[in-house]
């Protein structure tokens, strides 16, 4: 089978959702189907390159920042988009159109579609949803929402990569919608023997955005300082000089590390010596950080947010809690922190539960979706 998948994010550029395309195409490369991804270029990238056995053709679009796409980068991706794949897909021919993200690349799935009479699927990762990031994308919908219906009217199916992601897009699109989580490669992140830190490593990773709560970590655990722990912050965003004066006003510049942005190989090598993942998150879609952490045996405090709750048994794996209730967070880090034991039961709980998003499996899923598609 021949795939086109397009996105605008896609490894190193962008987030989970990038992630999540780039692990499930290369999992159908192996099953020998031919993949070409159609994403969105930055300075220091190539302009085509092959990846695991993926070709990834990178398309100027005035992006610069590895972490956040402008309105005007993704007008762009879909103008450049529709130039240049017109001509590609007349060539090559793919049998099937894999989008992700109905916004900005469904606008340009579709009209390839409408052109060439190529069928496209949709997977929808929440920002991509009214509602679902209203601090990042608001303004968008407000201009772009009347052109958006079409869109999911038009794919042969329609998949979330979470029930909450779900229901809040029936809200606005009445079209039949599926669930399929995001999937990890469990071969690849094997932690082995599962071993609790004499001083315990506490991680978040996302963007440092208004969206992932991040200035609620620093908050949180200044209220444990009298604990023994150590935090890692992985990520960039325009939260982050915010963030870093946090850290300084509540002198916790030796118990805080900012990483910065790091490829998402980095950010698995940070998981693989960390004890609790912590993301207190405001809004999610099914959050590949979460999976990721759940597969390499880290215990999760999470909020309530969008797919969270779908990977944590609260009080087995870790805890779900209300992104503003402090107090609870405090005393689930609490508990964890104070009982080694207990952090380590949770820690090989998590192990076990993530065998639900083996990316074998998901990986099966999507490709009968896609052979029904086309047959």
């Amino acid at each position: 089978m021949r795939i086109l998948v397009i996105t605008h994010e896609y490894p190193p550029v962008g987030g989970g959702g990038g992630k999540v395309a780039a692990d499930l195409n290369e999992r159908l490369s192996l099953a020998n189907h031919e993949i070409r991804v159609i994403t969105s270029h930055i300075k220091g990238l190539p302009r085509s390159q092959r990846l695991n056995g993926v070709t990834v053709i990178r398309l100027p679009c005035f992006r610069t920042q590895p972490y956040q796409a402008s309105f005007l980068s993704m007008a762009v991706y879909v103008i450049i988009g529709a130039v240049y794949c017109m001509r590609m897909v007349r060539n090559w021919r793919p049998d099937l159109i894999h989008v992700h993200f109905a916004v900005p690349g469904g606008a340009l799935a579709r009209f390839i579609s409408r052109s060439t009479q190529v069928p496209y699927v949709l997977t929808i990762h929440l920002g991509d949803v009214p509602g679902g990031v209203p601090s990042k994308t608001e303004q968008w919908f407000r201009l772009v929402y009347p052109f958006t219906h079409q869109i999911w009217r038009e794919a042969k199916r329609v998949i979330a990569v979470s029930d909450f992601t779900r229901q809040l897009a029936l809200i606005h699109y009445p079209v039949p919608i599926q669930v399929i989580p995001n999937g990890v490669d469990l071969d690849q992140l094997n932690p082995g023997l599962i071993r609790t830190n004499e001083i315990p490593q506490i991680v978040f990773a996302g963007r440092l955005v208004e969206q992932k709560n991040p200035l609620q970590v620093v908050r949180t655990l200044y209220q444990l300082k009298d604990l023994v722990w150590h935090c890692t912050i992985i990520g960039d965003g325009p939260l982050r000089e915010d963030l870093q004066r946090e850290i300084a006003q509540l002198d916790l510049q030796s118990r805080c590390t900012l990483t910065g942005w790091k490829t998402p190989e980095e950010v698995i090598e940070y998981f693989k010596r960390s004890d609790i993942l912590f993301m207190p998150s405001l809004s999610e879609g099914f959050p590949v950080t979460g999976v990721q952490a759940s597969a390499l045996g880290l215990a999760l405090v999470v909020s309530r947010a969008g797919g969270f709750p779908e990977i944590v048994v609260h009080g087995e794996n870790g805890f779900v809690i209300d992104a503003y209730d402090t107090l609870a967070m405090q005393a689930a880090l609490h508990e964890l922190l104070v009982d080694p034991q207990k952090l380590l039961k949770a820690r090989l709980r998590s192990r076990e539960l993530a065998s639900r998003y083996d990316l074998n499996l998901i990986s099966r899923k999507y490709l009968q979706i896609f052979q029904e598609v086309i047959a």
